[in-house]
């Protein structure tokens, strides 16, 4: 008898307990919603992770923290928290809205090949969801106008070697001129021209002397008479 009555308090502590999480989880996603709603995601982030740390499969309080997150434009870290809520959400409506976001997400991004994947997921739980309908259909076809990712690397590579080729041809033709600069030739020349130029002002100097010294030779010219 006194065994019966400890299971029973047992199993009422464990169920109280459960009622208790239940009551404080929900609680604090009401009031991450209302902050959600007033634009204050930050105290919304704060109020959806304490509902996931008293129940963390509440598919619900994981699905608003990932669009919280999404608000917060950290993207990668919202498609973490929509993975997790279309995993345990077991309502199909629910499940097919987390993997439209994460579509939504990649498609943003321009990982079409991910996004298609999400929106195949999203329509296989709501089949008559338009909007996911319309959107895989667009990620199909620019998945397949966007040109692979080989390509665009070797691409890439080709003009990063001929701008490497243009720079090195350049260079060649810097350390040409330079030698062609620097050779015995060019310093002849440069010693020719200064030889000419020192012979050309010796030459005008010595004129100069000649004409001065004619000029101290020459008699005092008169000077003026005064008028009358």
């Amino acid at each position: 008898m006194k065994i019966k009555k400890l299971a029973l308090c047992c199993l009422l502590c464990i169920i109280g307990n459960s009622y208790v999480h239940a009551q404080a989880d929900r609680k604090h996603i009401r009031k991450g919603n209302k902050e959600f709603h007033a634009e204050q995601y930050v105290q919304a982030e704060v109020s959806y992770r304490k509902a996931i740390s008293q129940n963390p499969r509440n598919a619900q309080a994981i699905y608003n923290l990932g669009n919280t997150l999404l608000a917060h434009q950290k993207d990668s870290a919202a498609i973490v928290q929509f993975e997790n809520a279309g995993k345990l959400e077991t309502n199909k409506i629910r499940k097919s809205k987390s993997y439209h976001n994460i579509g939504i997400i990649c498609q943003k991004r321009q990982m079409y090949a991910e996004a298609i994947e999400a929106y195949k997921e999203s329509l296989r739980n709501n089949p008559s969801d338009n909007e996911t309908r319309y959107n895989l259909a667009l990620c199909q076809r620019l998945l397949k106008n966007q040109p692979p990712k080989n390509n665009q690397q070797n691409q890439n590579k080709k003009n990063r070697d001929k701008d490497k080729q243009n720079n090195n041809n350049k260079q060649d033709k810097d350390k040409q001129d330079k030698s062609k600069k620097d050779s015995p030739n060019n310093q002849s020349m440069s010693k020719s021209n200064a030889e000419q130029l020192l012979n050309a002002a010796m030459q005008q100097e010595e004129n100069t002397q000649q004409r001065l010294k004619k000029a101290m030779q020459q008699p005092k010219s008169k000077q003026l008479q005064k008028n009358w």
